[in-house]
């Protein structure tokens, strides 16, 4: 016995790294994660993640069925062999016997104690359905652009998306022939699926004679007019994460166009465009405010209240701030999940000059020149 098993031999349970008491939304919890991590769509010619997900879909399938888990946790891979008679392994457990050949009613593939693998399961499963085969009838991706606000942004929100896609037609279930014409299909007896891997498993996929229509030489589908999809309208309610930057994609797995012949659909990739504010601007995880002082408040110092992400700050300007000075909110920026601390924002003070009106302004103004002792520019050079 190796010392080391490969994933074809492992148990299923571990294969979705759960627990052999595992509930089954704990089960239905693995898989999704896994299938997420794993699917080919995500490792463009990687055999090995290829690989990995064929028996992560296996095994879930397996577990998933109540009646299915029963026999494997009972007998194992042996009790979901084709034909097996778990009345029969029982009895020859009660007797403490170990017989040279599965607990079958009739010659099946791979005769002998041992001959079938989690590896036969799956390679059935998944004959003939290369991966060049299987993205055919994948669902092409939907990109749109997606506006927001700076500060839906920076908190976080939620955005209502009206998206345009292409659905199967539910009148020929995609297979775009009339369901009421022509003949049955011979390969599949007119049910439209062919079934897949051992009887046990009761898996199906979708006749490749008929293309699921269970009909053969009937007539173009009315609704669709034989294209197999029709075009509607979803209303998506999009999260947008916080901290999200401008130019980042967000993907919403399933919702771009349907997948043909049980194939998966497509995805809709959203690309963010953030909209600028008119006194707030995003540097990496630093934010700067623009903050209007008049002139007394910039010469005398003042606090001011001052809007941030979290709500409204009071901030003490000191005397004599100069326009274009900046003022520190220690953490008060974009929280970076990655460091798993916050950006700082920075107040840039901008002296607001008001226009001059009246005999009062004006000897306000000479009386204001009068307080510079040189020149502001005495240093200005090139």
């Amino acid at each position: 016995m190796r010392a080391h098993r490969d994933e074809a031999d492992r148990d299923l349970y571990e294969i979705l790294g759960v627990a052999r008491n595992a509930t089954a939304d704990d089960i239905r919890r693995a898989y999704r994660r896994l299938a997420r991590k794993y699917h080919p769509d995500l490792h463009p010619g990687d055999r090995q993640a290829e690989e990995r997900f064929k028996r992560i879909s296996v095994a879930h399938q397996i577990l998933a069925d109540p009646k299915r888990r029963r026999l494997y946790d009972e007998f194992g891979l042996e009790g979901l062999k084709p034909g097996f008679d778990p009345t029969r392994a029982r009895r020859f457990a009660r007797a403490g016997a170990r017989p040279q050949a599965p607990f079958s009613g009739g010659q099946e593939r791979g005769e002998g104690w041992g001959a079938f693998s989690f590896d036969d399961i799956v390679n059935e499963l998944f004959a003939g359905i290369g991966r060049g085969e299987r993205r055919r009838g994948r669902g092409r991706d939907i990109e749109l652009e997606l506006e927001v606000d700076l500060l839906e942004a920076l908190r976080g929100s939620e955005k209502k998306v009206a998206v345009r896609r292409a659905v199967g037609c539910a009148a020929c279930g995609g297979s775009a022939m009339d369901p009421r014409s022509g003949a049955p299909c011979r390969a599949c007896n007119g049910r439209g699926k062919t079934r897949l891997g051992p009887a046990a498993i009761g898996l199906e996929r979708v006749c490749a004679a008929c293309a699921g229509s269970g009909r053969i030489g009937g007539l173009p589908c009315r609704s669709c007019g034989g294209r197999r999809r029709v075009e509607k309208t979803d209303r998506l309610l999009i999260k947008i994460p916080a901290g999200v930057r401008d130019g980042s994609k967000i993907r919403v797995a399933g919702k771009g166009e349907e997948g043909l012949g049980g194939a998966s659909s497509g995805d809709l990739i959203l690309s963010v465009k953030i909209k600028p504010h008119p006194f707030l601007e995003r540097r990496g995880n630093d934010l700067v405010l623009n903050l209007p002082l008049t002139v007394g408040e910039a010469i005398k110092g003042c606090v001011v209240n001052v809007p941030t992400v979290d709500g409204v700050v009071r901030l003490k300007v000191p005397a004599g701030t100069q326009s274009g000075q900046k003022l520190r909110l220690k953490g008060k920026g974009v929280e970076d999940p990655h460091a798993g601390a916050r950006g700082d924002m920075y107040v840039r003070i901008l002296v607001h000059v008001p226009p001059l009106k009246g005999v009062a302004a004006g000897e306000a103004v000479e009386v204001l020149e009068r307080s510079y002792e040189e020149s502001p520019r005495k240093d200005l050079r090139i």
